[in-house]
């Protein structure tokens, strides 16, 4: 049976970064990429370590086996990824609803992928429904960097409510900037 929840050990951790590198771009065939997506950023136990101190990951299990995630990147974790420091960076340029975007309560869905077994099974929907039931009273919106070419992903954050906010690209893709609007 597959269940939303949040990270709540050291091992789920672990489980997070063992499915992140199946699933990392340079891992996977192009036609996988095509097909399935992808993740880009490279996360250490020690980033997920000190992240997940300030709030905790989503994850789906079956059973006790992680098999997918949404890590929860808050703002005031920028000093534990300085390669994400072009997003923030980027944010800063945003306008947004008529104003800055960085007047905005937010947070960043840091990266989510979903295990090849339980696609197609509501487990990407699953994460973000938990994301709002966790973090929805507390933030304005849920925001994340989608490739470009990920359309697969880039149409599940359409589905579940994302709109795009910007585009931009830096040394390592062009990027859709997408966000929730939970107010």
């Amino acid at each position: 049976m597959l269940y939303a929840t949040t990270v709540d050990s050291t091992s789920e951790l672990q489980q997070i970064l063992d499915l992140q590198r199946i699933n990392l771009k340079q891992n996977i065939s192009s036609a996988e990429k095509d097909e399935q997506g992808f993740v880009t950023m490279v996360f250490t136990m020690e980033m997920m370590l000190q992240m997940h101190e300030l709030a905790p990951s989503i994850i789906v299990k079956d059973e006790n086996k992680v098999v997918a995630y949404a890590i929860v990147f808050l703002k005031e974790g920028r000093p534990f990824y300085p390669g994400m420091e072009s997003m923030f960076r980027n944010f800063e340029k945003i306008s947004w609803k008529g104003k800055s975007f960085t007047e905005f309560n937010y947070y960043i869905m840091g990266q989510i992928c979903v295990a090849k077994e339980v696609r197609g099974r509501g487990v990407f929907d699953m994460l973000y429904q938990k994301h709002r039931e966790i973090y929805g009273s507390r933030y304005d919106c849920i925001v994340t960097e989608i490739a470009v070419s990920n359309q697969r992903s880039i149409r599940a954050h359409e589905r579940v409510g994302f709109k795009t906010i910007s585009t931009h690209s830096d040394a390592i893709d062009n990027w859709q900037v997408v966000a929730w609007d939970w107010r």
